[in-house]
C-alpha cells in the first residue's frame, strides 16, 4: 500500500504526458484492455457509473463512447489529472479521495477503477468505500497490472525493473515515478489473492480475467 502524498505529487508532474507514456510502454495494448472493459460493463447496462482514480480519463471516455445514455462520473484526488481529463472530453469529474468518497450510500450501478487501486494507501478501505456507494446488486470492476504465472514472469520482471523506468523516465522526465510503478506492480495482490481481498470486504462472486498472458487482469465482483 502506498504513500498518498508521494503518489499525488508524482502523478501531478506527469499529467500531460501520462496518456502517451502508457501507450508507448504497453505497445498500445492498454487501449485494447480498456475496450474489453467497456464491452464487459456495457453488457451490465448501468444507468450511472463511477470511475474512481480516473486519471486522464481514458476509461471514462471509453464508457461515454460505448454507453452514451449512462451517466459517467470520473473522480480522482489529483486535480491536474482531472483537468486533463476534462480537456479531453470527460463530461463529469470530481476531485475526491477514494478512501472517503463524497457520495451517498448506494449511488451507482457500477464502480470501476483502472490502474488506481494499486496506488491507494489502504486497499481494504478503498474497496469498502466502493462497496458502500454501490447499489444492491451493483458491480465492481478493477483493471490493473499483474505478474504472469508462466514462463513470461522472469522476462516481464526484468522489463519492469530495468527497461520501464528508463524508457518512461526519458518520456516524462520523472524516472522515480516509474521505479515506483515497478515496485507497486510486484507488491499488488493479484489472482486468487485479489479475489480473497474482495470477498473479505463483503463483495460477492469475485472473478478474474487475465489479459495478455497475465500482464494485466480484470477483477469483477458484485455487491
Amino acid at each position: 500500500m502506498q504513500d498518498p502524498k508521494y503518489v499525488k505529487e508524482a502523478f501531478s508532474k506527469i499529467a500531460d504526458r501520462y496518456v502517451v507514456t502508457n501507450h508507448v510502454l504497453s505497445l498500445g495494448t492498454d487501449i485494447l484492455w480498456r475496450k474489453k472493459v467497456g464491452r464487459i460493463v456495457k453488457a451490465w447496462a448501468p444507468s450511472e457509473l463511477l470511475d474512481i482514480a480516473t486519471g486522464t480519463g481514458d476509461l471514462a471516455l471509453e464508457f461515454q463512447k460505448v454507453m452514451p445514455d449512462c451517466q459517467v462520473t470520473g473522480s480522482d484526488f489529483c486535480p491536474e489529472m482531472l483537468a486533463y481529463a476534462t480537456s479531453r472530453g470527460v463530461q463529469k469529474t470530481l476531485v475526491a479521495d477514494a478512501l472517503d468518497l463524497p457520495f451517498e450510500d448506494e449511488s451507482f450501478s457500477v464502480v470501476s477503477v483502472a490502474f488506481g487501486l494499486r496506488n491507494m494507501a489502504d486497499y481494504p478501505k478503498a474497496i469498502r468505500e466502493m462497496r458502500r456507494v454501490l447499489k444492491p446488486g451493483g458491480k465492481l470492476l478493477i483493471l490493473d497490472f499483474s505478474l504472469p504465472e508462466n514462463i513470461l514472469r522472469g522476462p516481464y520482471t526484468f522489463y519492469l525493473d530495468k527497461v520501464l523506468p528508463h524508457l518512461a523516465g526519458f518520456i516524462t522526465q520523472q524516472p522515480s515515478a516509474y521505479h515506483y510503478l515497478s515496485d507497486s506492480i510486484k507488491a499488488f495482490p493479484s489472482g486468487e489473492k485479489m479475489e480473497e481481498l474482495l470477498t473479505s470486504q463483503g463483495m460477492k462472486q469475485p472473478e478474474t480475467t487475465r489479459l495478455s498472458c497475465g500482464v494485466a487482469s480484470i477483477y469483477t465482483a458484485q455487491k
